[in-house]
């Protein structure tokens, strides 16, 4: 990447929302770093002039006591590139309102995320949001007299003024057809998961049709799982859901019983390949199934641990044998108990959101970025010839 040989778009700006800080710190670190060493590389070619201790603008959302709020930027932003980075999912930070301590929802993240755009007042040159999980990206189609809320959500930030919007491992990729004319991003984090498994566990044959398979849960989750098939050229197999759809529960038609279609998994490991995980009953369902059917091994992929319901059933599914790994991201705010279990493993993501945001600020094309295939093939022949 010779991000050297052009100038930037503008001034690199990077706003970290309220619950992104670790994060966002991470990623300001790595930009910093990487620009340095090309000004020091390059010390004729003026890189010094792009190079800062840091791109972080401090923004804020002040509240009053009724709950309402104001978006409030620091300095100023005129001319910039300006990247948000807003984790609408973080339930971990709160605000009083008539006296009581609420936890935000992803509503009220939302709405300041609006509200920082609204304070930049039109001034920056170019605004691009990182919204690692979607807003309403579960709401995405429509099956009755119900609203299609995350089609309004990315219409209303474009007719704000945003330019791209970029997220991980949309629930239905599809929603981008509401903005056809402005950029829309769905990033994938398969060379990181790819990484991450193989550090921790050292031993498990990812390359080998054998001795490791790949297994999605659920009808939906097929073309993720086709990718890691076909790249790693594993087997694939697939878990469909029978759902009783003549009752609601929770906003949704429960699962009567998980069907496996595949080879036999006897004696090999599997990988468990989703977008999230929300309560875990399909995940510890299906890995049940697994153990009952003489599985090896089972890992889980699932770019978003939300575990709404606690973790207290994957704990029982560990001691139980049922499972022996569960990979997230770091892009959603994960509670300190979660970081602490034995079969939790947390996949970094900061360095690869900091290389997207440094290749869009010179303008240059991150398709390499987002479809990762070399990447993945050059580590594989490293690990294998090792």
């Amino acid at each position: 990447m010779e991000n050297e040989k052009v100038m930037p778009v503008g001034e690199l700006g990077i706003i970290g929302m309220q619950g992104c800080e670790e994060l966002m710190q991470s990623v300001d670190q790595y930009i910093s770093s990487w620009r340095k060493e090309r000004a020091i590389q390059n010390p004729l070619m003026g890189l010094g002039d792009h190079w800062k201790e840091t791109y972080k603008i401090e923004a804020m959302c002040p509240r009053f006591g009724t709950g309402e709020a104001k978006g409030l930027i620091k300095q100023s932003v005129r001319g910039d590139d300006l990247f948000i980075i807003c984790d609408v999912f973080n339930y971990g930070v709160a605000y009083n309102m008539y006296g009581k301590e609420i936890p935000m929802s992803p509503d009220d993240h939302f709405c300041d995320l609006k509200r920082v755009i609204a304070a930049a007042g039109g001034k920056a040159r170019r605004i691009t949001v990182i919204m690692p999980m979607l807003y309403e990206g579960r709401q995405h189609k429509r099956s009755s007299r119900e609203s299609l809320d995350c089609a309004l959500a990315l219409q209303e930030l474009v007719n704000m003024g945003v330019d791209n919007i970029i997220t991980f491992d949309a629930h239905d990729p599809r929603v981008q057809n509401a903005i056809p004319l402005r950029g829309f991003e769905n990033v994938h984090p398969n060379y990181q998961m790819i990484k991450k498994i193989v550090k921790t566990v050292p031993d498990i044959k990812l390359t080998d049709p054998c001795q490791t398979m790949i297994v999605s849960p659920d009808e939906g989750g097929m073309s993720r799982c086709i990718y890691y098939s076909s790249v790693l050229g594993l087997e694939l197999g697939m878990f469909y859901k029978r759902r009783d759809y003549s009752t609601i529960v929770n906003g949704r038609n429960p699962i009567v019983c998980h069907e496996f279609l595949g080879d036999n998994v006897e004696g090999k490991d599997v990988i468990i390949v989703d977008d999230m995980i929300s309560s875990g009953d399909s995940i510890i369902d299906i890995c049940k199934q697994l153990q009952e059917m003489k599985a090896k091994r089972v890992f889980v992929f699932a770019s978003f641990g939300l575990f709404v319901e606690g973790i207290e059933r994957f704990d029982e599914a560990y001691e139980q044998g049922m499972l022996n790994k569960v990979f997230t991201t770091n892009l959603i705010y994960r509670t300190p108990e979660l970081r602490e279990r034995p079969w939790y493993s947390e996949v970094d993501m900061s360095k690869y959101i900091a290389l997207i945001i440094d290749t869009l600020n010179y303008d240059k094309s991150i398709s390499e970025l987002l479809n990762p295939v070399n990447r993945i093939k050059n580590f594989l022949n490293k690990i294998n010839n090792n």
